[in-house]
């Protein structure tokens, strides 16, 4: 399959990561349209959209550069690739819209987190579409102030990662400041993120940016211990979750638990973060909106149910992370110690 620089692409439900990576593919001279809420949509068509990242790269776009809109009809009717990167939670939603809108030819990409994503929008839109698994490995942070270009600013590195099967698309995505690569066991990528993911909760629960939070020992002590409870649980499960920007995840556990000093010197990439960014679970909590715990913490809690295999911490977390959506407060700026003690 041929895909022409100016095919239109659509990004389904454009928030910090589908706004970032929609601005650069625009900065590359690609066609992109954001399907986004409608302040944000409004935002972008009014003031244009900037971003920047870790490297120190800040590019800002006008207006005309790219399309924003939240009428779903406009934006996917002529879409030729469909970047999803709604929460896990509204997949569903948006696979119905792109499944009453768009081309039975469209290539659609789940640029999401979670390991699920793309089994439902494959259920969904049904065997004879193209649907694509992804992992995209680095986080955005997104500010807005009134009369600027939102800013999307890429707060730490990685390659994002898509499914092999279709010729061109890696091609046609693959920009500076976004680069991607092929994988051909995309699962396998995706359980080695969620594995990662796993510290989103921990994050949200500590009111701490990445970078305070990673340099303290106590925290990554849990951070390890969780993953190590997803490890035993994978194992079980006959899965073999693939390495992250190059790091097993068993390694990375090991890492975790490393003295402050040592960990500095050993783990420099993990600590290459914005000294601003906190997770995009710390930003649903303040919002007030509902997670995507169930699709992490979920995901392992449940596999472990089902082999008889404990997973208190990743258990602990969730119900933490539950109690914090239902209470509206933001985050609860946990000690590691609280969470350690939590029943």
């Amino acid at each position: 399959m041929r895909f022409p620089r100016k095919s239109a692409i659509t990004v389904a439900g454009a928030g910090s990561v589908g706004c970032y990576v929609g601005a650069l593919l625009a900065a590359s001279g690609r066609k992109v349209t954001l399907l986004s809420r409608a302040p944000l949509a409004e935002a972008i068509a009014s003031h244009g959209i900037r971003a920047s990242d870790l490297e120190g790269r800040d590019t800002t776009l006008p207006p005309t550069a790219l399309t924003a809109t939240a009428d779903a009809s406009a934006a996917l009717q002529s879409a030729k690739i469909v970047l999803v990167t709604v929460k896990s939670r509204d997949t569903e939603t948006v696979a119905q819209l792109i499944k009453a809108y768009t081309a039975k030819d469209t290539v659609v990409v789940s640029l999401q987190n979670g390991v699920d994503n793309a089994h439902v929008l494959r259920r969904v839109l049904g065997p004879k579409r193209r649907v694509l698994a992804a992992m995209v490995p680095f986080n955005v942070v997104q500010n807005r102030e009134s009369n600027e270009a939102p800013r999307f600013h890429r707060a730490t590195s990685g390659v994002i990662r898509i499914q092999t099967g279709v010729d061109g698309l890696r091609k046609l995505l693959n920009v500076k400041g976004a680069r991607v690569a092929e994988h051909p066991d995309i699962e396998a990528v995706m359980w080695g993120k969620l594995l990662v993911n796993l510290n989103n909760a921990l994050n949200a629960l500590s009111d701490l940016p990445l970078h305070q939070q990673l340099r303290d020992r106590r925290w990554r002590l849990l951070m390890s211990r969780q993953m190590r409870e997803g490890l035993a649980v994978l194992r079980a499960a006959g899965v073999r979750p693939a390495p992250v920007e190059g790091v097993p995840p068993r390694l990375m556990a090991f890492a975790l638990r490393l003295p402050d000093a040592l960990f500095r010197l050993a783990a420099r990439g993990m600590l290459a973060v914005d000294k601003n960014a906190r997770s995009s679970m710390w930003d649903d909590l303040r919002r007030g909106r509902q997670t995507e715990i169930d699709h992490l913490q979920g995901e392992i809690v449940r596999l472990a149910a089902g082999y008889g295999i404990p997973a208190p911490l990743n258990r602990r977390v969730l119900e933490l992370i539950k109690k914090a959506e239902e209470a509206q407060n933001g985050s609860p700026a946990l000690s590691p110690e609280a969470i350690s003690a939590a029943r």
